[in-house]
């Protein structure tokens, strides 16, 4: 379902409070608001899982991790494919929304390399995933284990990825109806979580 998008700050995030996400089409002509009739999670409990290829990345510490410290590089990582919902115009409002404290990126780094990394935006105890690339092999999968421990300790209800894919099914995303995911949305809307703080 597409709505007519209304471009400022607080009416992108009753948006996103409401369930929609912001997409734009192939071309980057129409920015618009979209819902579904089902929405992927990854979970955050014990259902939450990760190929055995990638402990030995994990353990071996090839990676560290970090908050916003490349934002629009980030961005960039993730427009930078042949065909991307992410236009220009989209990322001007990314940049908004980090600014005002909204959006974050979640990164991985190898030495001083940027290897990989997550954008998404975070309201109470929400994190809404837009999307995530990697330059380094391994990068992204770091990445979304590290963010799953970081949004546990920080007392996060949600991990919303907005549509399925064999990546994110990899890690033991799940399908929920839209009844089921506005439920969970209003529980994480109530929960006060700080993303960021001075631990990384």
């Amino acid at each position: 379902m597409l709505t007519t998008f209304q471009y400022d700050i607080p009416a992108i995030i009753r948006g996103y409070s409401q369930g929609y996400f912001l997409m734009a089409d192939d071309e980057g002509d129409n920015l618009g608001w979209y819902s579904s009739r089902q929405r992927t999670i990854v979970p955050l409990d014990s259902r939450f899982r990760y190929p055995k290829s990638l402990r030995r990345a994990i353990n071996q510490n090839r990676f560290r991790v970090a908050v916003d410290q490349a934002f629009l590089e980030v961005v960039s990582g993730c427009a930078d494919r042949e065909t991307t919902w992410l236009s220009d115009e989209l990322k001007e409002i990314y940049w908004e929304l980090h600014q005002a404290g909204w959006a974050h990126s979640f990164e991985t780094w190898q030495d001083n390399e940027l290897a990989g990394g997550i954008l998404g935006l975070t309201i109470g105890g929400a994190f809404i995933g837009e999307s995530m690339f990697y330059r380094i092999s391994e990068g992204s999968k770091v990445a979304m284990v590290k963010l799953v421990e970081h949004l546990r300790e920080r007392r996060f209800v949600l991990f919303d990825a907005q549509m399925m894919n064999p990546h994110l099914e990899r890690f033991g995303a799940q399908v929920l109806s839209e009844g089921e995911y506005k439920d969970l949305l209003k529980l994480a809307l109530k929960r006060k979580s700080s993303f960021v703080d001075n631990s990384l």
